[in-house]
């Protein structure tokens, strides 16, 4: 969100941000962006501490939805009571989005996209959507099926007269192209290249390991990186950031205890999004290792990728669907390992931490590509977003 809003400022457009806010440790980051000044954000406040109100307002209303969805069925669901039913904060979104003219509106993340076709229709201006994710199948959790039944139902109704359609990658775009029949443009959810270059210089001690996301957890191939070291017999150290998921960390500990004795667990505290790129600068490897037990995964182009490549340093990927593009990108010294494939993985840490040279050289091959193609002010990036804005809008 802020990228497209920056991007589109850059361009030459008024621009007006509605977001919501919900996480505790993301306030800093927050009021970072708030602090810029390069355009207005509306924030939508329902954390529990300073949003109460707003915070079981709306909790009450999407569980009274969901109980009268899961009743009916997400198909026979008036649209009004679907959309409350999916994204809690529906009424909310619409409300701060009209609250000035706009002549086009677009949005992202589940949440929003019905938010942002009502806002549109309010106003009789058109509208575009950031299908960042495959919605109808990203989810594990108990209640998945009914949640992304909703999904469908929503996306149902809103993608066929958005005025464009972006998406982060291609196996995405052909998954709701299957679904819908839409041609979505895959704009790669890529990062501004940093102002300096990387240092490509082994550091000595263990090997080092990095890994990032929002919530530390389960189905995200963790599991498979400390059998691999435990395989591959090397001192290393695997670093995580975000939140942990509650028991994970002390769960993973065990687990590497028992499997890699050589290796020690580091857990950091989630960051803002513009320090991502430097953070994983000081490791040896990032792990992007999407796994495919759910459909969102095997589709997506990871984010921790795109950050590592930015970095400078090697990256371990799983060979995806999403992420096959990059990794035959990255070339002959690319970590790309098949899902799943433990021996794959702990050859290929084996050999990077016994070898300065090879590792080195896919530090390079990363740098080079980010470089060469997968930054964000490339023109199939920014210049793609720019571009489609302006046919709609001039």
């Amino acid at each position: 969100m802020v990228k497209a809003a920056d991007a589109l400022a850059w361009a030459g457009h008024a621009v007006r941000v509605v977001a919501t806010r919900f996480e505790p440790w993301a306030i800093g980051a927050d009021d970072d962006v708030r602090a810029r000044g390069d355009w207005p954000i509306t924030v939508i406040d329902r954390s529990r501490r300073h949003g109460a109100t707003t915070y079981w307002r709306t909790g009450i209303r999407q569980r009274t939805a969901r109980a009268a969805a899961s009743w009916m069925g997400p198909e026979r669901t008036p649209i009004a009571v679907a959309v409350r039913a999916y994204a809690r904060l529906h009424s909310e979104f619409v409300a701060a989005a009209v609250a000035e003219p706009a002549d086009l509106f677009y949005g992202g993340t589940s949440a929003t996209l019905a938010a942002v076709a009502e806002a549109a229709r309010r106003e009789r201006v058109p509208y575009a959507l950031d299908l960042e994710d495959f919605h109808s199948a990203e989810s594990e959790a108990p209640d998945a099926a009914f949640t992304h039944a909703l999904a469908t139902r929503i996306e149902r109704t809103v993608v066929g007269r958005a005025a464009a359609i972006t998406t982060s990658s291609a196996p995405i775009a052909w998954a709701y192209h299957s679904k819908y029949g839409i041609v979505p443009r895959v704009i790669s959810n890529t990062f501004p290249l940093p102002p300096t270059p990387p240092d490509f210089v082994r550091r000595p001690g263990p090997f080092r390991l990095y890994w990032f996301s929002q919530t530390i957890g389960p189905g995200r191939g963790l599991e498979d990186a400390v059998t691999a070291v435990g395989r591959a017999g090397i001192d290393a150290e695997m670093h995580l950031r975000g939140r942990p998921a509650a028991g994970y960390l002390a769960a993973l500990g065990r687990f590497g205890a028992g499997c890699a004795p050589r290796l020690s667990i580091v857990h950091h505290a989630p960051a803002p999004p513009d320090a991502m790129v430097d953070l994983a600068r000081e490791y040896d490897v990032g792990l992007a290792l999407e796994q495919m037990t759910v459909l969102n995964h095997q589709l997506a182009l990871s984010n921790k990728a795109l950050t590592y490549i930015l970095a400078g340093i090697a990256v371990a990927l799983t060979d995806t669907p999403g992420q096959h593009v990059l990794g035959v990108e990255l070339g002959p010294t690319a970590g790309l390992v098949p899902p799943g494939d433990v021996d794959a993985l702990a050859s290929l840490f084996a050999r990077w931490s016994a070898d300065p040279d090879a590792l080195g050289a896919a530090k390079r091959a990363a740098w080079s590509a980010a470089v060469r193609r997968w930054h964000w002010e490339h023109q199939d990036d920014r210049g793609a977003l720019c571009a489609l804005v302006k046919e709609i809008v001039g």
